[in-house]
């Protein structure tokens, strides 16, 4: 019996210091890896903006994380045929990509209710291209299921208008968001195999999951092995969904090698809170954003945001050169050294009330970002009239929902304030870049019930 119980302990202290292992593995990966791109490039001195003279080729839709919501998905692509439905330089849409996960858990029902979806909106003369994500992955039918009713293989190349497009779906491995070796043996093929005929011009690359430390929400939300097909690869400009994390956060473009851009959500938002992931925040299921892509002759390229609820462009890139990645812009180091702590207006008004759970529901006027940056948080701190203080927290800013309300909103909770007494309410606004910019104190009163 002491002998069983001997082995099953080293079993299991065997079975613990292989994960703690691994994760110190993983971390040491990721410390090195975020080190390389927080001080790779060059800081310039403006950033790029789209030239008068820019007169697109192609012009490409894409989207992801629809999970369902199949009238976004008809919202959005009526919204995006209207946009340029009156375009004096380049009309209309060539192509549709579907970055994956637009299932629940992959059954075949989900299937049909989006290609009915798709077959609602979508013209004849529109290319429409999807991939798997992980909840569709979940099921093991997925790729049998895609083809029957996609008409095309998990993993394509597509030529549009001279630009070659890889839409990549991989083939489950260990996980279901990673892939087989083969998979990634397949993808680096046809990227180097688009080099050799691109010339001047970027490839497009659409998969499901963030490579692994490149744009926002990628450090978790990711697949390690997709910099192995990518890395060196200057030409490549890759789309991604997965993470849920808004494209209006700067930090959803990136650029090292390659090129990287998250292109948001077509249903529910994901946040993160000091590196935490899993915020889900008021609003945050408010969410219909896609990517439009364009490219001239001469393989220039221009990508913006757009957010369907509000009708507004929210970001625009502009790539002058995909050739040579000493120009690359938006590196982690040239967004940040660009990036500018947020700006509290001179009168900043703040008032209470109840809250359904006895607490108080506390308003402010919110800071102002610059153009091009977010607040991504707010922490506040509030003080008794002597300064002691009370309550302090921190919470996820409502950038992620464009619309012209100029306030924010925290519940303290009960037991805390007390009616008719004063308080004092400091703030500090926090940008994607960890700038930050302190309100000052502003007194306030409770007011009675």
């Amino acid at each position: 019996m002491k002998k069983i119980v001997k082995t099953t302990v080293k079993v299991i202290c065997g079975i613990f210091g292989g994960v703690l292992g691994l994760v110190a593995f993983l971390c040491a990966i990721t410390l090195g890896w975020s080190f390389v791109q927080m001080s790779r490039g060059e800081v310039t001195e403006t950033l790029p903006v789209t030239p008068v003279d820019f007169v697109p080729e192609v012009r490409i839709v894409a989207f992801t994380d629809t999970h369902n919501e199949n009238e976004n998905v008809k919202q959005a692509i009526n919204a995006a045929y209207a946009l340029f439905e009156d375009d004096g330089q380049y009309y209309g849409v060539d192509a549709f990509f579907g970055l994956g996960d637009f299932t629940s858990v992959g059954g075949e029902n989900d299937f049909i209710e989006y290609k009915k979806a798709l077959d609602e909106c979508v013209r004849e003369d529109t290319i429409m291209i999807n991939v798997l994500g992980n909840h569709e992955m979940k099921t093991a039918e997925a790729p049998e299921y895609f083809v029957k009713h996609f008409g095309h293989e998990v993993n394509t190349v597509t030529e549009i208008n001279g630009f070659t497009c890889i839409a990549f779906s991989g083939e489950r491995w260990l996980t279901e968001w990673t892939v087989s070796p083969d998979s990634i043996k397949w993808l680096s093929g046809e990227v180097e195999k688009a080099e050799k005929t691109a010339g001047d011009k970027p490839i497009f690359v659409f998969q499901h999951p963030h490579p692994f430390g490149t744009v926002y929400g990628s450090t978790v939300w990711c697949n390690p092995q997709i910099n192995t097909a990518f890395a060196g690869h200057s030409k490549v400009i890759n789309f991604s969904g997965h993470s849920h994390f808004p494209m209006n956060d700067p930090r959803s473009i990136n650029q090292s090698t390659y090129t990287s851009v998250g292109v948001g959500a077509m249903a529910r938002f994901e946040l993160d809170k000091n590196y935490v992931v899993g915020q889900h925040p008021e609003g945050y299921e408010d969410a219909i954003q896609f990517a439009v892509i364009e490219a001239d002759n001469t393989g220039r390229v221009r990508i913006r945001g757009y957010d369907v609820l509000s009708g507004t462009f929210f970001c625009d890139y502009f790539i002058e050169n995909v050739n040579d990645r000493d120009t690359f812009a938006y590196t982690y180091k040239n967004l940040k050294a660009h990036d500018t702590a947020p700006s509290f207006p001179e009168e900043i008004k703040v008032t209470s009330a109840v809250n359904e759970n006895g607490g108080y529901r506390v308003e402010f006027t919110e800071a102002d970002a610059a153009e091009g940056s977010v607040v991504q948080n707010y922490t506040v701190k509030i003080s008794d009239s002597k300064g002691k203080e009370l309550y302090k927290e921190q919470f996820v800013a409502d950038y992620y929902i464009i619309d012209e309300d100029n306030t924010s909103v925290f519940n303290v909770p009960a037991g805390i304030l007390e009616t008719g007494k004063d308080y004092t309410l400091e703030i500090t606004a926090e940008s994607a870049y960890h700038k930050t910019q302190k309100s000052g104190e502003i007194v306030f009163t409770v007011p009675a019930e």
